[in-house]
């Protein structure tokens, strides 16, 4: 109950951050930029100007899907970032451009980060199994695990969750640095478009934020559980 009542609150919170950061894309997106460059052309701009020249820059179907991809080394945008020509169009290619910088420079936590992926994905299969069999019993029926080693199983893939939403944050929020520097600095914005970029990576970090607090707080409850236990 407990962990539907985080999972719950999470949720909401979750909801309410990803609202108002589509309600500021949609403010800033209405305002055109006073360069007139689309998001498209501004990733190729900075990228280039930090040396980069075998990352493509590739419209994705949408909304607010921009990312980054390392494996392919594709800076992805969304069609309203990509054809876009405003300070929300602008802060959202400027930061994915900011990742494929921290890749070309081997920026240490976007590497860490990146080491902690597959591990990330073998503990939400275990954690799945070990749900699956506490389900359906397995543990008293069957003996296979006792619920303490169990609870360990839990904290352990929890821990690797709470981990890896911990240091996406830096990675995050370093994107965002450099974005917000570099258009400032190549006068790709005025200084009213720079606060309004600002503000819109600042909602995007939000939910990036949220999550990690959820994160955090599942750990939380499945150690209390465990000592609980242990009482």
């Amino acid at each position: 109950m407990g962990l539907l009542i985080i999972g719950v609150v999470f949720m909401i919170v979750g909801w309410l951050v990803s609202n108002k950061l589509k309600s500021k894309f949609h403010e800033y997106s209405q305002i055109r930029l006073n360069q007139n460059l689309t998001g498209a052309e501004i990733a190729r701009l900075m990228l280039a100007d930090n040396g980069i020249h075998d990352v493509q820059v590739i419209s994705v179907e949408g909304q607010l899907t921009d990312h980054y991809n390392p494996v392919n080394k594709t800076v992805n945008l969304s069609p309203d970032v990509y054809h876009g020509r405003s300070a929300a169009a602008a802060a959202v290619a400027a930061h994915e451009c900011g990742h494929a910088i921290q890749h070309a420079t081997a920026y240490s936590m976007l590497e860490f980060r990146s080491a902690m992926v597959p591990i990330q994905n073998i503990s939400s299969k275990v954690i799945n199994i070990i749900f699956f069999m506490m389900m359906f019993g397995a543990f008293a029926v069957k003996g296979l695990f006792s619920f303490d080693t169990a609870l360990l199983v839990i904290i352990g893939c929890y821990t690797v969750f709470a981990l890896f939403a911990l240091i996406t944050l830096p990675v995050e929020f370093d994107a965002s640095r450099r974005a917000l520097a570099w258009i400032e600095a190549r006068g790709i914005v005025t200084p009213r478009e720079h606060d309004m970029a600002k503000d819109a990576l600042k909602w995007a970090a939000m939910t990036y934020v949220v999550a990690a607090i959820a994160a955090l707080a599942s750990l939380m409850y499945w150690v209390m559980v465990f000592l609980n236990r242990r009482d």
